[in-house]
């Protein structure tokens, strides 16, 4: 072979499978954000025809659920140790971490019709950490209603004021003073806006905050032997 026949020798195409698509929606969406993901436009990132996409995810929806799966993947696994709160808390401040890099994820998760795989895989190791801490069964399933969205990292905030009506001069007078309470409250409250997961005041402090409150409760209640079947 010519030294002019070895420089021009194609390099040889990276097999398309379903992993290698995941990992490209994930990478896009982190670069252009969700809304912008299309199967076309990741057909492009790929350079494949689109086409070739639906032999590895049959629609949009199906490639949401994988990159959903993709992300909680990324999730540590549960450290070892005696103390069910820290681990919990280990696991669940590592899932915020992941979402922190990924700010779209939250939105798909809450998006999905059901638990995905890798999102029941990891609820069910959670769950499994309270119940190897002595919490029972019947408690487990309240707190796992209870810590909600907290579990993969994320909360809801009552409101979204991380729009343009959001601002760091004084409060109007005049709301302020038909809603006293909250105008103090928003006077004394400061938020990281740089450690938010879909906007709002849901910043790391207050995030950790109540994690924490809720955590030493449901340790109360493991000591008190709690039970539904007592409240009820």
């Amino acid at each position: 072979m010519t030294r002019q026949e070895a420089t021009s020798t194609p390099t040889p195409r990276v097999p398309l499978n379903r992993d290698r698509v995941l990992r490209a929606a994930v990478a896009l969406a982190d670069a252009t954000g969700i809304d912008a993901l299309s199967m076309r436009r990741l057909a492009q990132e790929l350079d494949v025809v689109p086409m070739a996409l639906y032999k590895h995810v049959a629609n949009k929806e199906e490639l949401l659920d994988g990159m959903a799966d993709a992300v909680v993947g990324e999730i540590d696994p549960p450290a070892a140790g005696p103390d069910w709160r820290s681990v919990v808390r280990g696991r669940i401040l590592s899932a915020r971490r992941v979402l922190l890099r990924h700010p779209w994820a939250a939105r798909v998760i809450e998006s999905r019709t059901g638990p995905t795989p890798a999102v029941l895989a990891y609820l069910d190791s959670t769950a499994g950490a309270f119940r190897a801490g002595g919490l029972s069964a019947d408690l487990t399933h309240h707190v796992m209603h209870a810590m909600g969205s907290r579990l993969l990292g994320f909360s809801q905030e009552l409101f979204d004021t991380s729009g343009p009506s959001d601002s760091s001069g004084p409060p109007d007078p005049q709301l302020a003073a038909r809603y006293p309470h909250i105008a103090e409250l928003a006077a004394t409250a400061a938020h990281d806006d740089g450690s938010t997961v879909g906007g709002g005041c849901d910043d790391q402090f207050e995030f950790e905050f109540a994690l924490d409150l809720l955590l030493d409760g449901f340790e109360n209640l493991r000591r008190q032997g709690w039970t539904s079947a007592r409240t009820r």
